[in-house]
């Protein structure tokens, strides 16, 4: 299950709404089930409803989850991440709204250079070494707090025009200190966070990096440079990519359609200087579709979003028309006998 932000928590907190809804996809025979980005801190969410793991209170709702998540046979797994200057913002089903330091609930948000998303949004702070250190800290504090909630897969969100993502993107980071200008000093935010966080995160257990392999923009991120990022990613010791697109601009032209995003993650998977695991997502929604993907080796996992919110049982439906066998979740195959 790919992470799905879902704007329902309370200060950070995960509720029984929480539970219910990944459980049912883990019910459902999900494989492994992302938890939706969590903030590293207060100031990282993307709204209001954001789920967080700033502080060791979030732990104790976390711990249910995955819980139930590990009972049903499935993988329990989180994404971290800082939202940077998309951050402050309200949301309520479909409509959103950009939050101000003035408004109710309203944040003061950061990012590496003092660019603003859009018209609408805020200009942010741009960060000094001391911030970019205290972020650092922040993201290795959250893998720590992720490893007791008993999560067995660790994703760090770097994609999506998200904080890290503002620090790859040339488009974004306009820096002219360490962490800007050259490809090596645009990745050196993302590659030391690793380092932190490897020293907190377990060597048995695998850590993913999410990406946007490209911004849809010329002169931005491309698709050259996530194959060079995934090269270096996998030196590093991260074990997986996870490839998206997008989300750095808000009014790039992205060719939205079934597998769009599909050969990008297949020119990571297929550069022969790479051996870092690939995982794809956007619009895969048959198992049809999701199976000939592994067997034309184009990635090596599938990461289902949408279809997934539309049917918690896409997985069990999967495993039916693929293989011809009936497998219910356990309390349900005494009804099916």
């Amino acid at each position: 299950m790919s992470p799905m932000c879902m704007y329902s928590a309370v200060d950070g907190f995960a509720t029984d709404w929480h539970l219910v809804h990944y459980g049912s996809r883990a019910m459902g025979g999900t494989g492994t089930i992302m938890i939706e980005a969590a903030a590293v801190r207060a100031d990282g969410r993307i709204a209001v409803g954001d789920l967080g793991i700033y502080k060791d209170e979030h732990i104790e709702g976390l711990q249910r989850i995955t819980k139930f998540i590990r009972e049903q046979g499935s993988v329990p797994a989180i994404q971290i991440a800082h939202a940077g200057r998309k951050a402050s913002n309200w949301v309520s089903g479909a409509e959103s709204k950009t939050l101000f330091p003035e408004d109710k609930d309203g944040w003061e948000i950061i990012a590496p250079s003092a660019i603003a998303f859009s018209p609408e949004s805020q200009i942010p702070k741009e960060m000094d070494l001391e911030e970019i250190q205290n972020i650092q800290n922040a993201f290795a504090d959250a893998a720590e707090r992720a490893l007791k909630a008993g999560f067995e897969l660790l994703e760090i969100h770097s994609a999506h025009g998200y904080l890290l993502n503002e620090f790859l993107s040339p488009l974004t980071n306009k820096r002219t200190d360490d962490y800007g200008g050259s490809f090596e000093n645009r990745t050196r935010m993302l590659f030391e966070i690793i380092e932190k966080v490897k020293k907190v995160w377990p060597s048995d257990l695998p850590i993913a990096v999410r990406i946007s392999a490209t911004d849809w923009v010329e002169g931005g991120w491309t698709l050259e440079d996530s194959i060079k990022l995934s090269r270096k990613l996998s030196e590093t010791g991260v074990d997986i990519v996870d490839v998206s697109t997008g989300g750095s601009i808000p009014n790039a032209k992205i060719p939205v359609g079934a597998g769009y995003q599909l050969p990008f993650a297949s020119a990571i998977k297929k550069d022969k200087n790479n051996s870092v695991f690939v995982g794809t997502v956007g619009l895969i929604d048959s198992s049809k579709q999701a199976e000939t993907i592994l067997a034309n080796g184009d990635a090596d996992f599938i990461f289902v979003g949408r279809e997934l919110l539309r049917n918690p049982y896409f997985s069990l439906n999967a495993t039916r028309e693929l293989r011809a066998q009936n497998i219910e979740p356990k309390p349900y195959e005494i009804a099916f006998k």
